[in-house]
């Protein structure tokens, strides 16, 4: 049942994605210039967004435990460090040069396959540069 739920909350993230052109990185460049040309239609995506989580957050104090698992998985940390900060800004940047997150990223392999594969190769290479920065930082 897990897996089920799993896959239709991707299937469903995936179609609120390509329906709100979150997938369509002119869309998205588009809200991010706030100086030119700026639209301002995915601040309806973010706004909904936000009242899931809010949603997710009221059942998730109602409730015991999740309707498919045993116990709760929730960030613990609440300090502001500077790793968190660094990589908000590298995100922004990566987002604002392309015009993908990961999700639409991932997308864009099949809506747009040659800056989508690019895309996703650069995302896999930093996330490995990050893994391989922190090892070495641990030891």
């Amino acid at each position: 049942m897990k897996a089920i739920v799993t896959l239709l909350s991707g299937l469903l993230f995936g179609i609120g994605l390509a329906y709100s052109e979150m997938t369509n990185p002119a869309v998205v460049i588009g809200f991010l210039d706030i100086t030119g040309n700026w639209n301002p239609s995915l601040l309806f995506v973010m706004a909904s967004a936000i009242i899931v989580g809010i949603l997710g957050y009221q059942i998730q104090k109602r409730r015991k435990q999740p309707f498919f698992s045993d116990t709760w998985s929730l960030p613990t940390r609440q300090d502001i460090s500077a790793p968190l900060i660094i990589g908000s800004i590298l995100f922004g940047i990566g987002w604002g040069l392309s015009g993908y997150c990961p999700g639409p990223g991932l997308t864009a392999m099949v809506n747009n396959p040659t800056e989508g594969i690019t895309f996703v190769i650069a995302l896999i290479l930093g996330s490995a540069l990050f893994q391989f920065q922190t090892k070495l930082q641990s030891k």
